[in-house]
């Protein structure tokens, strides 16, 4: 275990759930989990904290549930994502003429460059969360990743910068502090969850990250190991499993165990024959849904966030071949069947899953490495990003936390909770393959078990 780096904290504040997850970096450069905890999420629509209240108690279960995970941690600090519809991003310049043009350029210059377009005129109502500098240029040259270390009379750069709407800030900063935390930072969740499913390649290939959550789905465009464009989208999850409630007329509960058992965003994949039975409310007769109607909803809504994507890809011309690395679809959406194929169709372009274990340590349990907490590992990274660049103040004295074993590998393959019998055997019948469905409460039907293990 390595000590001399510091326990960094990633919380997710999202419409579905709320994660925490502390995590440090190891000798070889990797993550290891040394605590995590969820709790369901209520004061949250499509990104934004709208009833305070809720969202501090759920913030507080999911910390009372990480230090039950590691009673050895502390957690005062936390690296918080944003997302949410008022999430806007604009392209500016900037340029300092330097004072010692035959020195060195330092990083106190860059520093003083990225500083000084927080100045940008945004929109009343508007602050600015993030400012990303994209290529530099010094004198004549163009497209410099960066510029330390050249000497030149002017430098200058591309910046993207992120907007948010200050009521919505201020209301994620309230929630964390009145669950006794402060705000280290904040990060827009699209950037978080690609610095957790991105590897080098991706970025050099041009890839675009598309992370479907409960109540937004995030994007982040890289092309040329450069940030094009980011987007928030204001449908994800949520809005699947609400018009299934509506379109097939069940309870908000059946409709997302439905999706996340039965669900598929290809209709043409679902068997015409297959039907879910659905017991009947105080004592009404139990209704049959088509496996295939089900799917027919789930499909309409996952192509219109798809058109979404193929919109904001158009914006910036890359929505033809030149992103070589394709589509990266992580959150807790991207778990539906036939995703990838539905993806390309509408994309025109190569998609596949992002996992957030690309920075991973090995021998954590299955669930970490799930696509739900690419946002809430992507956290800790931009923290880690922070630190290696000593961009904010960190702790001088590292205090001596170990890996719990409750979230080691072998402690989840001895201790099997008993609502999840199931769920355990399929994880070890099929190592090495992440767990795409979720924990599910049993109950809907038991019609399928042959066809569910077939699935893979």
């Amino acid at each position: 275990m390595n000590n001399e780096q510091p326990i960094i904290v990633g919380l997710d504040i999202g419409t579905t759930k709320i994660a925490v997850i502390a995590g440090r970096k190891n000798e070889f450069g990797k993550l290891e989990i040394l605590g995590f905890g969820k709790a369901n999420s209520n004061g949250v629509k499509h990104g934004q904290v709208l009833n305070i209240d809720e969202t501090i108690k759920a913030i507080r279960t999911a910390l009372d549930n990480c230090f039950a995970s590691n009673p050895n941690l502390e957690v005062k600090d936390v690296y918080v994502g944003i997302a949410g519809h008022h999430i806007k991003s604009l392209q500016t310049r900037g340029d300092i003429v330097r004072q010692a043009s035959d020195e060195e350029i330092t990083h106190r210059e860059i520093d003083q460059l990225i500083s000084d377009q927080y100045k940008t005129y945004i929109p009343a109502g508007d602050q600015i969360i993030d400012v990303i500098p994209q290529e530099f240029t010094v004198d004549n040259f163009q497209n410099i990743p960066n510029p330390i270390g050249y000497g030149g009379v002017k430098v200058g750069a591309n910046f993207h910068i992120i907007t948010g709407d200050k009521n919505a800030i201020r209301n994620i900063n309230r929630s964390v502090e009145k669950s006794g935390l402060h705000t280290k930072d904040l990060v827009l969740q699209p950037l978080a969850s690609s610095s957790a499913v991105m590897a080098q390649e991706d970025l050099e290939a041009g890839v675009a990250i598309v992370d479907i959550g409960g109540g937004t789905t995030d994007l982040a465009v890289f092309y040329e190991g450069i940030l094009k464009h980011t987007a928030v989208i204001p449908f994800a999850g949520e809005n699947i499993t609400n018009d299934i409630k509506t379109g097939l007329g069940v309870l908000k509960t059946q409709a997302e165990q439905m999706k996340v058992q039965f669900g598929s965003a290809l209709a043409n994949e679902a068997k015409a024959n297959a039907y879910i039975t659905i017991p009947g409310l105080r004592g009404m007769p139990a209704k049959e849904i088509s496996v295939k109607n089900l799917a027919n909803i789930v499909q309409a809504r996952m192509s219109e966030i798809l058109d979404f994507v193929t919109y904001h890809l158009k914006q910036v011309g890359l929505d033809n071949k030149s992103l070589n690395g394709g589509v990266v679809l992580t959150g807790g959406g991207s778990q539906l069947r036939h995703l990838i194929q539905l993806t390309e169709y509408v994309t025109g372009l190569p998609a596949r899953i992002g996992f957030p274990n690309e920075h991973l340590a090995a021998g954590h349990i299955e669930e970490l490495a799930k696509p739900t907490y690419s946002t809430c590992i992507g956290l800790i990274l931009k923290g880690y990003d922070d630190y290696e660049h000593h961009r904010k103040e960190f702790d001088k004295e590292f205090k001596k936390v170990e890996v719990p074993d409750a979230l080691k590998k072998v402690a989840e393959e001895v201790v099997v909770a008993e609502e999840d019998i199931i769920t355990s055997e399929k994880v070890r019948q099929r190592k090495g393959i992440t767990n795409f469905w979720g924990k599910f409460k049993d109950g809907i039907i038991d019609l399928f078990k042959e066809e569910e293990d077939k699935r893979f």
